[in-house]
């Protein structure tokens, strides 16, 4: 793996309908879908340009039955995915699948931070370099979101984990800074409270679009649902919130051209 520990290496979709989700997000983000060679659960590889950047698959039953519902989730490189697990659930956190290998691909968990919100951490069987996140490139993911109930605890519990440093903040009045987390010389994401009406604790993934106003249409064209947005961010871009047609939250990032 030639990823730095810490860093997201991996999008993926957990859904109650990966084709309506496969056609959502292809018209949405443009992602090309194609079968994962050797998988028996119908995974499926999410792509642009010739490049993977997450995957999608259906949510499994005994996940939904206790409550889980479609949702995105990343996966963090780590160096040793045995003690980085074990650190966590020192730490507080808690462990939903334990360390596993996928032959040829890697050895993964799905693991809990203290706040309750899941993640993935992952060593690959590889040394290639993931490009899921890149923030310069259409159909990437460009920015990785953590609303939070206790944005400083959280941050604390990363950066101890992952290497992860603080960047700058805005100052949001009552919902306190958002908060740039920094890793490996560059900007990744940010962590923030939190609203008391919103979802619950959770990373949000902002993927890039070629036009923002366009990606919105699509969004509600395809049956997807804006929450918040299109809204102007620094540098010149702009945002929206939304969900797909199965409830999953996810975010769209890009310039307005029209």
């Amino acid at each position: 793996m030639a990823n730095q520990h810490g860093d997201f290496i991996w999008y993926e979709l957990l859904t109650n309908d990966a084709g309506a989700a496969a056609r959502f997000y292809g018209a949405v983000v443009g992602w090309q879908t194609r079968a994962a060679e050797g998988s028996d659960r119908g995974y499926q590889i999410l792509g642009i340009g010739g490049e993977d950047v997450g995957g999608l698959m259906t949510l499994p039953a005994d996940a939904e039955r206790a409550g889980m519902r479609p949702t995105w989730l990343g996966y963090v490189g780590v160096d040793d995915v045995d003690a980085t697990a074990a650190e966590i659930v020192r730490a507080g956190g808690s462990q939903h699948i334990p360390p596993t290998d996928i032959p040829g691909v890697g050895r993964f968990a799905m693991l809990a931070d203290p706040q309750g919100v899941v993640f993935y951490v992952m060593r690959g069987a590889t040394d290639g370099t993931s490009t899921a996140f890149d923030p310069g490139k259409v159909g990437h993911c460009n920015w990785d979101e953590l609303a939070t109930t206790d944005p400083a605890a959280a941050l604390a519990f990363y950066s101890a984990r992952f290497g992860w440093a603080k960047g700058d903040a805005m100052p949001m009045g009552e919902m306190g800074d958002y908060q740039f987390i920094d890793h490996g010389g560059r900007t990744i994401g940010a962590v923030m409270k939190r609203t008391p009406e919103g979802p619950p604790p959770a990373w949000n993934f902002y993927f890039g679009v070629e036009d923002i106003d366009i990606a919105a249409k699509a969004v509600s064209d395809n049956g997807g649902a804006i929450h918040y947005g299109p809204a102007e961010v620094p540098g010149g871009v702009f945002i929206i919130v939304a969900s797909d047609p199965q409830g999953a939250m996810f975010g769209l990032v890009g310039p307005r051209r029209s």
